[in-house]
């Protein structure tokens, strides 16, 4: 036996014994609820995370924030024979978008082998498998070659508005990005995410009498709808490029002309040029009615994650490793945003979707495959020996 299938071996079978282990410190984590916007209880959270992660020899910088959320860097320095090299990155997040409360009518539960509880899937399970990949390789005396940085931020599911650079900054300093969002499904590895961008459109037109003298009024909801049909006429189906008016209002009340609509739009695409293409074709509507006037604000938050020769290089040693442990890593793209956008905007080689199997984000029955818990620490921490 090889030491590479001796170590692979010894690594699957700690942590499958540890199963219980981490389904306790599962409980821990998503019974501190910690909703993006709330401050207090993020922080709180980060203190319980910051202390298990020195438990297993981690430094942890607390990193302030007063614009929400404290962040956490955590880095694991093994005594490996590289301690100077490029670290690997790992991201993770420790906001939910569930609201103090949701406990009390979706308490964390198992159930025929999966975990229940908000967040548990979107995306605590993963901080419990950073947490036990470091605790086995420490248990078994392994020194990766190169150190483990992990970011944990508190402000990921509402864009990231804290956290984009400093995890910009991580990023350039690193060797290779492991984002821990969940996997697609069958545990299918993600080598392209969309773009995102949120646009305002705000219409002003002029109120009048609808009885007395409404060819006196400019209606601005009649604008916005010419103005929707529009926006939708920018989307490329076959590019993946979608638009989504999905935020409309206006007007006072029925008998007064409206002088005022706006519509919010979700706008999502899968290349850095049909971001450019959408935000240039918003700049260019015009108004239709004669006195209408347009306002547009917006822009692409989140860069798409390209499936490019870094990100598929990568993907290919991630595969190659996980078949050491009897794992067939296949991949594939989605429509959702993570941080991974940014860092592989940034031409660094990342890789997503190595959280734990399960189903159900933002929903009411999000939970993980409990048997996935070891299996997918087992992969990081054969991640952070092999790459």
């Amino acid at each position: 036996m090889s030491d590479w299938t001796s170590f692979v071996t010894r690594l699957r079978d700690g942590l499958k014994a540890r199963r219980e282990d981490m389904l306790a410190a599962l409980a821990t984590v998503v019974e501190f609820e910690s909703p993006s916007q709330d401050k207090a209880a993020l922080d709180g959270l980060a203190h319980v995370l910051a202390a298990r992660m020195r438990a297993h020899g981690a430094r942890v910088d607390l990193l302030a924030n007063a614009k929400g959320g404290d962040h956490l860097r955590v880095r694991f320095d093994f005594g490996g024979p590289e301690p100077d090299a490029a670290p690997t990155l790992v991201l993770c997040h420790f906001d939910t978008v569930w609201p103090i409360g949701t406990l009390a009518t979706m308490p964390f539960r198992i159930d025929d082998g999966r975990a229940f509880g908000p967040g548990t899937f979107d995306m605590k399970a993963s901080l419990v498998l950073l947490e036990y990949a470091a605790a086995a390789l420490r248990s078994l005396g392994l020194r990766p070659p190169r150190p483990i940085v992990a970011l944990l931020t508190s402000d990921e599911e509402i864009g990231s508005p804290t956290s984009r650079a400093l995890i910009e900054a991580e990023a350039r300093e690193a060797a290779q990005v492991l984002v821990m969002e969940a996997p697609l499904p069958g545990g299918r590895l993600k080598t392209a995410r969309k773009g995102v961008g949120n646009f305002t459109l705000t219409i002003a037109g002029k109120a009048a009498h609808a009885g007395v003298e409404p060819e006196k009024g400019t209606n601005a909801i009649v604008e916005l709808a010419h103005q929707i049909l529009n926006i939708q006429a920018i989307a490329d189906p076959a590019s993946g490029t979608t638009l989504n008016v999905g935020v409309v209002s206006g007007g006072t009340t029925t008998n007064v002309v409206p002088a005022c609509a706006e519509a919010r739009v979700d706008c999502r695409v899968s290349s850095t040029g049909e971001a450019e293409r959408v935000e240039a074709a918003f700049s260019e509507l015009r108004p239709v009615l004669p006195g209408a006037r347009l306002t547009v604000v917006g822009r692409f938050n989140r860069p798409p994650m390209e499936r490019s020769p870094a990100v598929v290089g990568l993907y290919e040693r991630v595969r190659a490793i996980g078949q050491e442990l009897g794992l067939d890593l296949t991949e594939g793209p989605t429509g959702g945003a993570s941080d991974g956008n940014f860092t592989a905007a940034l031409g660094r080689p990342t890789i997503d979707g190595l959280g734990a199997l399960g189903s159900g984000a933002h929903a009411s029955h999000e939970h993980v495959l409990i048997d996935s818990l070891p299996e997918r620490a087992a992969l990081l921490a054969s991640l952070f020996m092999g790459l």
